[in-house]
């Protein structure tokens, strides 16, 4: 209980609560009136002038209830306690309008939207006039249980529905970042793809430039090509992100696109022999699509980081109950340096996210493999 107590004092209050909307105007425009009504009718009402008074001033407050509730908790059940001042030390009935149930809605406020120290602050405020009203207005037992049961019923929901409303924002939050999670990989696996391929070619450009001016202008019509996917895969993302009604996305890239993924290699560069086996049409799109950009990711990466590689070789075999794809190559890492980026983490979380595995290491044999696996 103790450390129930404690969290709840420190937490927050809940972030931008409406500060206003329609239905707040409504209950004012309805309880004023009721106050007026109420001390006109009942002859007998006890201290009059001054329960009206408690009760009417008090009806505007509700419309920051939400925005302040621990001041409006206190104005109201303060004033409510000053009231009892008279009652207390000259008898009689108690004071106060029937209307003045409207101090259960501040009440409920002060647990839904306050923080955890507003709301304890405020309980201990509330329970002084309640337990006041208890002792002496010689009520029955039973009616005073049925009274702290509903005021603390009150209190309760005020708790569920915070709690609620907290979880619901804190799965939004994880639905947001899983998006952003996706979002990234598809950047780093399609336009770092083709950025990283128009580098190389421009590299080996300005290698051949002096020696052989017509490899360089072939490098250069690489790097165009590589520049218009680069452009397509951009807009493609941007469409899909886009919510006013732009055109539709492309179709997602699938296992008949692997073998275009042999060119755009440069010149002198390691070849890439592409294998492929089983019925491609029976994958499912989804699982297609990420078999296509964990063969995207291997090569790019093969193709930048093997030294002195002269093949890489792809295989993707699409069985029954699965899709493995295994990218290898006979090349010599570099000394992996810290900013290593985020490929090989994006790859293991896209065959995850499909129930698959992904492993990527040295070759007992040399060189470098990529195997990874997902459930067709």
């Amino acid at each position: 209980m103790r450390t129930f107590l404690q969290s709840f004092w420190n937490e927050p209050r809940v972030p931008d609560p409406p500060r206003r909307v329609w239905r707040d105007w409504a209950l004012v425009a309805l309880l004023a009136p009721l106050c007026i009504v109420e001390v006109i009718l009942r002859e007998d009402l006890p201290y009059r002038w001054l329960s009206f008074a408690v009760a009417f001033c008090g009806v505007p407050l509700l419309l920051w209830r939400r925005t302040h509730p621990l001041p409006v908790v206190a104005a109201l059940f303060g004033a409510a306690m000053v009231m009892d001042v008279p009652w207390i030390l000259g008898g009689g009935d108690p004071p106060g309008l029937y209307t003045m149930a409207y101090v259960m809605v501040p009440a409920y406020a002060v647990f839904r939207w306050g923080s955890g120290r507003e709301a304890l602050i405020g309980l201990v405020i509330m329970l002084v006039p309640a337990t006041l009203s208890g002792v002496f207005d010689f009520v029955s037992l039973s009616e005073t249980i049925t009274g702290f049961a509903l005021f603390f019923l009150v209190l309760a929901a005020g708790l569920v529905v915070r709690s609620r409303t907290r979880e619901r924002v804190s799965r939004i939050d994880a639905v947001r970042a899983n998006e952003r999670e996706a979002l990234a990989r598809d950047l780093h696996d399609t336009v770092a793809h083709h950025v990283s391929a128009i580098a190389v070619q421009a590299q080996a450009g300005i290698a051949m430039a002096p020696a052989d001016p017509d490899a360089a202008l072939g490098a250069l019509r690489v790097i165009e090509a590589e520049a218009s996917r680069t452009l397509a895969e951009m807009r493609t993302i941007v469409r899909a992100l886009r919510t006013d009604g732009g055109s539709g996305t492309a179709p997602l890239p699938g296992l008949g696109d692997v073998p275009g993924l042999a060119g755009g290699g440069a010149p002198g560069g390691p070849e890439v022999h592409v294998e492929m086996q089983g019925d491609e049409a029976r994958v499912p799109e989804s699982v297609a699509a990420a078999a296509y950009r964990l063969v995207q990711e291997s090569v790019t990466n093969a193709r930048r980081h093997a030294r002195r590689a002269s093949r890489i070789d792809v295989t993707v075999r699409a069985g029954d109950d699965a899709v493995t794809v295994e990218v290898t190559d006979d090349g010599e890492r570099a000394t992996v340096r810290g900013d290593v980026g985020f490929g090989i983490a994006g790859m293991v979380e896209r065959a995850e996210g499909l129930g698959g595995t992904c492993v990527a290491g040295p070759r007992a044999g040399g060189g470098w493999a990529v195997t990874a696996g997902a459930p067709a």
